[in-house]
């Protein structure tokens, strides 16, 4: 990946995690790596976890970048009255569905309103687990990238998935939640990978 060429504007990529720390660790790193390559980077958190930032970093780590900004949205949940631990991702999963769209779609057309300040969107790289950034990049005309930020064993399990469901392996059957050598025998050894990821997420 080569760098931006003199004279050309900037593309201006919108970088949103899951706001999961394993998510968000990852999509920091691709928005450091296309910062580095010229992009201008708008990285999107929730409310909940940019005061988590702040609170571990300090208020002034995120000072000195003009072109790498951070801002937030909210998650829809109601305030917490810690910001020291995970929220409970079913409830946090479902507030995302349900209410992040109108707020991320507001933060998009504002980062357009201040051309003068920084270079339109020119795309939005959402956190593959989320669909409300596609909608919102969708209606706005630019493009949308999906980023993957999991692990190798969450990959094959995502990627397996239907698989697992054509083969019967999911949902899972009762013989298959046992964890003794016999029932993964059963399983089969080129498999057994995914029957265990399902088992941990299920």
């Amino acid at each position: 990946m080569s760098s931006i060429p003199m004279g050309t504007e900037r593309p201006h990529a919108v970088c949103i995690p899951y706001p999961l720390q394993g998510h968000i660790n990852g999509m920091m790193k691709l928005a450091k790596l296309l910062h580095s390559k010229g992009f201008h980077i708008t990285f999107v958190n929730t409310e909940y976890n940019h005061r988590r930032l702040l609170h571990s970093r300090g208020t002034n780590s995120l000072d000195g970048l003009p072109d790498f900004r951070f801002q937030t949205i909210p998650d829809g949940l109601p305030p917490s009255d810690t910001d020291d631990g995970t929220q409970h991702i079913p409830s946090l999963s479902k507030s995302i569905m349900n209410s992040c769209l109108p707020h991320f779609r507001d933060l998009l057309a504002r980062l357009n309103e201040a051309r003068a300040e920084i270079p339109p969107v020119s795309c939005v790289v959402s956190d593959v687990i989320m669909t409300f950034p596609l909608d919102a990049a969708e209606e706005l005309g630019v493009t949308a990238v999906l980023f993957c930020p999991v692990g190798a064993c969450g990959f094959v399990g995502v990627y397996g998935y239907k698989e697992a469901i054509d083969r019967g392996l999911y949902p899972l059957r009762e013989n298959l939640r046992k964890t003794d050598a016999e029932s993964l025998e059963r399983i089969g050894k080129p498999t057994i990978l995914l029957p265990l990821v399902l088992y941990l997420y299920t």
